[in-house]
């Protein structure tokens, strides 16, 4: 037994500790002193989860950097067509193409790669991989009371098969027939003909190569966490008694290992079409004038095998967000959390029920209205959940002394777009009126409100507030502050103008309204549009700049719990080694949540319970 505990440094009990007596000295004689002085094993081939959630972090904000410079480049044509954009000719080459006159133009063919690449990129390399990488990584060892992951060697390979993933995407965006360009959904037959368009080429093959890279990187990363938070929690550290994040990390990487692999059988039976002349997607199709030997098969196979991993994936991409938003809505307005367990049965709920709604993604697909009735009812049902968490956090707020630092105005902000943005999904979620919403702006509005927008709120509010664990040192507040301001206006800006567009029928992924008299009388909301994007990706980069110069620069944390929390995490020493805690682990005695409790602030997890005491849930 004595051997086994030697073998396994990261996953010791606190049963261990006190047998043979281990501790984070043990720990760094076995992996400190023999690779401190490696550059190379303590920043880039770490297997510290606090170390990979970084890594998980920078690497989600570069590509965030260049989703969001992507959607600038698709929204100046779409808010400025008649401009010339011949000066973007040195970065983007062949793609913009400029007339004997100089006038230059974005080519159609990039304008379609650039929105598939933006929402590819957002949705995946951002939305999933720098959130729900960055704080499941962060967070789940530290506040469970755990030296790691379950498997450290796992976790650094989840981040790496990531980075690979993403440099085989970024390649393809140098083929000389441009990356995938028929849209990040990718449906048949554009995606599943290389000779469909120049982007369904090669593009397509590395589009789809690389996201398989990504699935891999999720199923490695989700394995981890759920085994994490089953197996190592500390002692006392019931279900029950886990903080929101935790709950929401946990159940989102089931979500992730249950829906992701059907995506990964779309894209097998898609390569089979492409390239051994299989029929499941295609029939009946005709390029140039000559039928194809396709016969028998139906895109609408793949829509409802992207869909099923499709929707989850919106909850992949929020719940993460929510539990991030109740933690630091709960320290930062000194009140217990309002429903703890409606909480955690409302993120149970929402789980379930985001594997039966997908086909409301597909009301104009031609299903049966029946099928559509039944998607219909779930699609509502799982407004109830969400609702329950909105309720609850307005009751946090709601007579809290609340401290207002960009933490928590971004937490605030995230209540404010998930409802605005929810509301309109009452709409789309009606097949009757989804009829005649779908393919126009109204849909572009919605979703990036709920899904993207607020995502980004909760991901703001988790690096400002655990900056000061991840590297002690502050962030600048002031520019925290403005950052939120100019994001949530700005982000106004841009989506709200949508659902006119989208009431009135502009219809979306259109290149150019120039020869559409119907919808001239719009240009002006288009311009209003784009030069609200532009400034609003000027404050993200405010952002970005506070986060890289505070991570040198920035005041340094002098406490050890300097939000006076609740949770583990701030029991650690303000530069945690890897093992996180010198010594033996905390031992939990009570819920996250005890804030204003018996005349006291806030009594942390680790206080005994005193004598008649009870759980406040």
């Amino acid at each position: 037994m004595g051997n086994i505990a030697v073998a396994n440094p990261l996953i010791e009990s606190d049963l261990l500790i006190e047998e043979f007596g281990y501790d984070d000295h043990f720990h760094d004689h076995h992996h400190g002193d023999k690779f401190a002085a490696s550059f190379v094993t303590h920043y880039i081939f770490s297997q510290d989860h606090k170390m990979i959630a970084k890594q998980f972090l920078i690497t989600g904000m570069v590509w965030a950097i260049i989703g969001g410079l992507m959607s600038l480049v698709f929204r100046l044509q779409l808010g400025f067509p008649e401009e010339s954009i011949a000066w973007l000719q040195p970065v983007l080459g062949k793609w913009i193409s400029v007339d004997a006159e100089g006038i230059g133009k974005l080519t159609t063919d990039f304008y379609y790669a650039l929105v598939t690449m933006h929402g590819t990129i957002l949705v995946f390399f951002v939305l999933t991989a720098g959130l729900s990488g960055t704080f499941s990584n962060l967070l789940i060892p530290l506040m469970i009371g755990a030296r790691d992951m379950a498997s450290p060697l796992l976790n650094m390979l989840s981040y790496w098969f990531f980075f690979l993933s993403g440099t085989i995407m970024f390649a393809s965006l140098f083929l000389s027939t441009g990356p995938f360009a028929g849209g990040w959904v990718a449906y048949p037959p554009l995606s599943a003909l290389p000779e469909a368009m120049d982007g369904s080429g090669a593009g397509m093959t590395l589009w789809t190569v690389s996201l398989v890279f990504f699935v891999v990187s999720v199923l490695l990363g989700g394995i981890n966490y759920i085994t994490t938070v089953l197996n190592l929690r500390t002692k006392g550290m019931t279900m029950w008694r886990l903080p929101l994040p935790i709950w929401a990390f946990f159940v989102t990487a089931i979500i992730g290992l249950l829906s992701f692999p059907v995506l990964v059988s779309a894209f097998f039976l898609m390569m089979c079409d492409r390239t051994l002349g299989t029929s499941f997607y295609l029939s009946e199709i005709y390029i140039g004038g000559q039928a194809l030997d396709h016969v028998g098969g139906s895109p609408i196979l793949y829509q409802h095998l992207f869909w099923f991993l499709g929707h989850p994936e919106v909850y992949i991409i929020i719940l993460p967000a929510m539990g991030i938003v109740s933690e630091v809505l709960s320290v930062n307005a000194r009140k217990p959390i309002f429903g703890y367990k409606a909480m955690v049965l409302s993120i149970l709920a929402i789980a379930f029920l985001s594997f039966i709604v997908w086909a409301h993604h597909m009301f104009m697909s031609g299903v049966n209205p029946f099928i559509s009735n039944f998607f219909v009812i779930f699609t509502l049902i799982i407004a109830v959940p969400s609702a329950v968490k909105v309720f609850n956090w307005i009751a946090t707020i709601y007579g809290g002394n609340m401290r207002f630092n960009a933490a928590s105005m971004f937490a605030i902000g995230f209540v404010s777009m998930f409802i605005s943005g929810g509301l309109t999904g009452i709409f789309l979620g009606n097949s009757t009126i989804d009829i005649q919403l779908h393919d126009t702006y109204f849909v572009v509005a919605h979703f990036h409100i709920v899904m993207g927008v607020a995502a980004f709120f909760g991901m703001y509010a988790g690096v400002y507030h655990w900056f000061p664990k991840m590297y002690g040192r502050w962030m600048n507040g002031t520019l925290g502050k403005l950052h939120f301001w100019g994001t949530i206006v700005g982000a106004y800006c841009v989506f709200w103008p949508m659902h006119y567009l989208g009431m009135a029928g502009v219809p979306r992924r259109y290149y150019s309204f120039d020869f559409y008299g119907t919808f001239a009388h719009f240009d002006g909301i288009n311009k209003f549009i784009t030069i609200a994007a532009m400034v609003t990706f000027a404050f993200q980069l405010l952002m970005v700049i506070n986060f890289f110069y505070s991570i040198w620069y920035g005041k340094k944390v002098t406490e050890q719990n300097p939000y006076k929390a609740n949770t583990l995490e701030w029991t650690t020493p303000i530069k945690a080694g890897h093992g996180n805690w010198p010594g033996k682990l905390p031992s939990v005695q009570r819920w996250a949540y005890d804030y204003g409790k018996d005349g006291r602030e806030y009594i942390p997890q680790v206080q005994p319970m005193g004598e008649g005491e009870e759980e406040s849930h």
